[in-house]
């Protein structure tokens, strides 16, 4: 089986809410020297079948649909390599 990740993150123009609360956080917690932290979703995607052009041509295509928003939005698609 192949994994395909596919990471979305607000688009830098959007604000993002959740990465400033965790950011204001961290300090108060003792971990200084972060200047910016953005929040995001990943997915992970196990494939029954080879990770060939259709098979990430597909991917793109649920992410951009359904995965991503892609007006506040931006997504990466990539092939995860197994642990050895």
């Amino acid at each position: 089986m192949a994994r395909v990740v596919v990471d979305v993150m607000l688009k830098p123009e959007i604000l993002d809410p959740q990465g400033q609360a965790v950011q204001r956080a961290l300090p108060r917690l003792g971990f200084d020297g972060i200047a910016d932290v953005r929040q995001g979703k990943r997915f992970e995607l196990e494939l029954e079948g080879p990770v060939d052009d259709a098979a990430l041509a597909r991917i793109r295509e649920a992410a951009e649909t359904f995965l991503a928003n892609t007006v506040i939005e931006d997504f990466t698609v990539r092939i995860e390599e197994e642990a050895k």
